[in-house]
């Protein structure tokens, strides 16, 4: 751990604008280390992947889920540090039905352009089951995120966290020219 964060006066420098401080608790600050040596995004105690879940969960509370009740967020963390967030919403015709994930998509490319990219994905519910990514929503992610960026998602087993790689290994690639 740097000296600085463990006594809470963290100041980024000009440099090291991609650590980002979360919070500040009994004079220490957790930070978002994204570019630092030795760091694991495919950890459930990294801090940012923390806070995104957090944001997923909180836009799960928006969602609008009248038929089935099962109510998702999603949150994607941009290569920008921006997050952006999506919530389900459910249509009688089903088929019209959009997932959180390419809510959350649609919202990122509408704001930012096309020319973004996603760093990390996060997935909630508040149905306390599991809802890792459908197919859609995986190859459309595809589009803008790269194989190694941390996907967390909750499972049987709890919470994951998985390569985006791992989550769609033969994903759909645009032909280049």
């Amino acid at each position: 751990m740097n000296e600085g964060l463990a006594r809470g006066d963290f100041q980024p420098s000009r440099a090291s604008r991609r650590i980002r401080v979360l919070y500040r608790t009994r004079g220490f600050v957790l930070a978002s280390s994204l570019m630092e040596p030795g760091h694991d995004p495919l950890s459930l105690a990294d801090a940012p992947l923390t806070a995104l879940l957090a944001e997923a969960r909180a836009a799960a509370a928006h969602a609008y889920a009248p038929y089935s009740g099962f109510r998702v967020g999603a949150a994607l963390r941009l290569a920008s540090g921006e997050i952006v967030t999506g919530a389900n919403v459910e249509n009688a015709s089903y088929g019209l039905t959009i997932c959180a994930e390419r809510a959350a998509l649609v919202r990122a490319v509408a704001t930012y352009g096309p020319a973004l990219r996603i760093a990390a994905v996060a997935v909630a519910n508040l149905n306390n089951a599991p809802s890792p990514p459908c197919g859609a929503c995986r190859q459309m992610l595809a589009e803008f995120i790269d194989p190694g960026a941390p996907a967390a998602f909750p499972t049987a087993e709890g919470p994951k966290v998985v390569s985006f790689g791992e989550l769609l290994p033969l994903a759909f690639q645009k032909a280049h020219s």
